[in-house]
C-alpha cells in the first residue's frame, strides 16, 4: 500500500481507502450480511494496509460509524475516519427504497448531529468531517461554515469538506467549496468512464492544496471486469434500477479499455484504480468493497507502476469521444 497526504494536511491516508457504505447498507447484493463479517471485512482491510474509512451518519442509520468503533476498538489512533452529516434521519426514520431524505442545515442540528456521530464512533475526534450532498443555496451559508471552524478550534474535527451528490455532477457546489471556502476535502465521482465534472474538480483541487477522495471509481462495478452480457442484479441491489443499456454500453467501452492493460499483469479493477491516481490531487480511492478477494486485488493496485503518459492521454481520448456510446451516470451515496 502507498500512502497520500489529503491536500495541506497532515493527514496521511492510503491510496486505497474503504467505503463503509457496503458493510452497513443491503444495497449491494455481495456485501456481507451479518455484523461479524461486516467487522472482519473492515479489520481484513486494516491488514491489507488500508487505514482510511470513509462512512457517514446516514449510512445503515449509524451502523456505518459503529462497526467502525467495533472494528478498531483501541486502535483509534492507528486508523483515519472520515464521516458525514446533513441527512435528518433523526426526525424522519422511514425511507423509501433510495430515495434521498430530507436535509437540515440548521447549524445547532448539524452539532448535534456530530455529536451522535462521535458517540457511535466512540472517539473523541472525526478526522475529516463532510457536508454529506450539499447544494446551493445552503452551501453557502457563513452560519454552517463558521459551525466548522468552531468544531474545528474545539478539537472534534479535525479537517472538513464536503461530499458531492448523490448523482454524478455538481461541478458548481465542488468549486464554491474548494475556491471560495478553502474546504480541505471534497468527495467526488470519477473515473475511466465518467470523467466530468472531476477533470474541473481536479484542477481546482490543485489551485487550492486540497485533497480529492473519489467514490464509485469502478463506474457502479462495470470496471470490475465482473459483468458480462448476462448479469443480472437482483432485486435490492441499486443497480437494478437502472436501464439495461447501461450495462451493454459500459460493455463495450470496457472492449476498448482492454488493450491497454492486457499486457501489464493488472486487471480491469486494478488499471481503473491507476487511473484515477495517476492525478496527484487525489488523495484516495474508495472502490466498493465486499470480500477479501476484492481486498487483495484494489490493495494491490498501487504497488502497480504509473500509467505512461500515452496510456493516460488515450484513456481521455476515448472519453472524449464518448467511446461513441452514451452513459447514464448514477451514484447514489
Amino acid at each position: 500500500m502507498k500512502y497520500r497526504p489529503i491536500g495541506r494536511t497532515d493527514l496521511q491516508v492510503s491510496e486505497v481507502g474503504f467505503g463503509c457504505w457496503t458493510v452497513s447498507t443491503d444495497w449491494w447484493a455481495e456485501g456481507p450480511k451479518d455484523e461479524a463479517a461486516r467487522v472482519r471485512l473492515l479489520q481484513q482491510g486494516f491488514e491489507y494496509g488500508i487505514n482510511y474509512f470513509d462512512t457517514a451518519d446516514t449510512y445503515g442509520d449509524g451502523l456505518g460509524e459503529e462497526i467502525l468503533a467495533k472494528a478498531f476498538a483501541g486502535r483509534r489512533d492507528k486508523i483515519v475516519i472520515g464521516t458525514k452529516v446533513g441527512y435528518d434521519w433523526y426526525a424522519h426514520p422511514d425511507r423509501r427504497g433510495q430515495q434521498e431524505r430530507p436535509q437540515n442545515w440548521d447549524p445547532q442540528f448539524l452539532r448535534g448531529a456530530v455529536e451522535q456521530s462521535l458517540r457511535r464512533l466512540g472517539s473523541e475526534y472525526i478526522d475529516v468531517l463532510q457536508y454529506h450532498n450539499i447544494k446551493n443555496p445552503d452551501l453557502q451559508r457563513d452560519d454552517i461554515w463558521e459551525l466548522l471552524d468552531r468544531l474545528q478550534a474545539e478539537g472534534k474535527i479535525r479537517y472538513y469538506g464536503i461530499a458531492l451528490g448523490p448523482a454524478i455532477g455538481w461541478q458548481e457546489e465542488g468549486e464554491y467549496a474548494l475556491r471560495r471556502r478553502h474546504c480541505h476535502a471534497v468527495m467526488m465521482i470519477y473515473n475511466a468512464l465518467e470523467q466530468d465534472p472531476g477533470r474541473a474538480l481536479i484542477a481546482a483541487a490543485g489551485e487550492a492544496g486540497a485533497g480529492l477522495q473519489v467514490r464509485v471509481p469502478h463506474s457502479s462495478g462495470l470496471l470490475e471486469g465482473k459483468f458480462t452480457g448476462e448479469t443480472r442484479f437482483t432485486k435490492g441491489d441499486h443497480r437494478a434500477h437502472r436501464r439495461r443499456e447501461w450495462l451493454e454500453n459500459g460493455l463495450k467501452k470496457i472492449a476498448l479499455l482492454e488493450p491497454l492493460f492486457a499486457d501489464t499483469g493488472m486487471t480491469l479493477g486494478q488499471f481503473a484504480l491507476k487511473f484515477i491516481l495517476r492525478s496527484p490531487e487525489i488523495a484516495t480511492t474508495l472502490p466498493n468493497i465486499y470480500s477479501e478477494q476484492q481486498l487483495q486485488e484494489f490493495c494491490a493496485a498501487p504497488d502497480f507502476p504509473d500509467l505512461a503518459d500515452q496510456v493516460f492521454a488515450e484513456v481521455n481520448r476515448l472519453y472524449n469521444e464518448n467511446f461513441g456510446l452514451p452513459q447514464p451516470a448514477f451514484g447514489l451515496v
